[in-house]
């Protein structure tokens, strides 16, 4: 039976949430931060065992340096509310100083850097941002690079990821991606936890040795090389791209039409189409992925990044995505007030 504690922050997301069930059922201590206690998986939290709530907002700098003291782990995904950059900041110097012995922070790529023309995506330069700190801090890290959310499928109108019920009965999936391109997909509610868990498991030295990274300017540009690395020597940095299936959206669709037993198609569309209201800075992320993905058909983590088979290293007990189109999807849609399976 383990002693190490973990920390996570907005804990009821996806991710950390994955996580914190997966750590506590094994008898990991969990100190997790949470805006508030409100909602539903807030409460299921506070009911874990090993699971102490910490309130309150990460802006105040006295509850940040609170978080990590006595902690041994840490995993931290920034969101895109508030000042996310001085809040990771904040977050990595607060980790430094309580002598983390593992910080996993939830990143993603900058394209801008590889020097393919490729436009940077808002949300995802503002990770870079916060990862390269980490990096330059000294910190025994790791970056996971999450695929795209099996869970963003929905009928309701949001933009991206709208499986829009057709008079006909079958599902249309409208998107800026080409028809034959994979792209990476992951389960974040199953698959986060157990993978993430066995990265602690096996700790930064395993991964530094199985890919690191090597810097050629002190502050954005860095990327996988293949020099000799001494890992008796830290910090130990490597980046991992989580994600367990490499679907095109062709693909993804012959698989959930599978799982949901009704036809599926998918169609290509130049612009996103946008009928709800959206988060502030929401909208530039989505022109940004028209243009990346859609006129640039950019490889989803960068070109030095591949999926799925380190993830299928760490774990293989993934849901996929006819899997979830078949058992998770008709629950969600029900919990949102359809009743098209019934």
């Amino acid at each position: 039976m383990t002693t190490k504690t973990v920390v996570t922050i907005n804990s009821n997301g996806r991710q950390a949430a994955s996580l914190i069930r997966a750590v506590s059922a094994v008898g990991y201590h969990v100190r997790a931060q949470l805006l508030t206690r409100e909602g539903i998986v807030a409460q299921e939290l506070e009911g874990l065992k090993n699971v102490t709530i910490v309130e309150g907002s990460l802006e105040d700098k006295g509850l940040v340096q609170g978080l990590f003291t006595g902690a041994q782990l840490a995993f931290i995904n920034t969101t895109p509310w508030g000042d996310e950059v001085a809040i990771g900041k904040s977050l990595a110097d607060a980790a430094k100083k309580a002598g983390i012995q593992h910080y996993i922070y939830s990143s993603m790529p900058d394209h801008s850097v590889f020097g393919q023309g490729w436009p940077a995506l808002p949300q995802w330069s503002t990770k870079f941002t916060i990862e390269n700190y980490v990096r330059q801090l000294g910190l025994p890290a790791t970056f996971v690079y999450t695929g795209i959310y099996n869970n963003n499928f929905t009928s309701l109108p949001y933009p991206l990821f709208c499986m829009e019920l057709q008079e006909d009965g079958a599902f249309e999936w409208k998107g800026p991606f080409h028809p034959d391109v994979p792209l990476p997909w992951l389960d974040a509610e199953h698959d986060v936890g157990p993978a993430v868990l066995q990265i602690f498991k096996d700790g930064p030295r395993k991964w530094a040795a199985h890919r690191y990274v090597c810097y050629s300017s002190p502050v954005h540009s860095w990327r996988p090389c293949n020099n000799k690395l001494n890992t008796d020597t830290p910090p130990f940095l490597t980046s991992i791209a989580l994600a367990f299936e490499l679907l095109s959206p062709t693909a993804l669709c012959v698989l959930f039409s599978k799982g949901v037993r009704r036809p599926v198609r998918y169609v290509r569309t130049p612009t996103i189409d946008i009928r709800v209201s959206i988060p502030n800075g929401y909208r530039e992320q989505l022109e940004g992925i028209q243009v990346l993905f859609g006129e640039h058909n950019a490889p989803y983590f960068g070109p030095d990044l591949e999926a799925p088979d380190e993830a299928l290293g760490l774990w293989e007990g993934y849901r996929g995505i006819e899997e979830y189109a078949r058992e998770v999807f008709p629950v969600e849609e029900a919990n949102n007030g359809m009743t098209w399976m019934n």
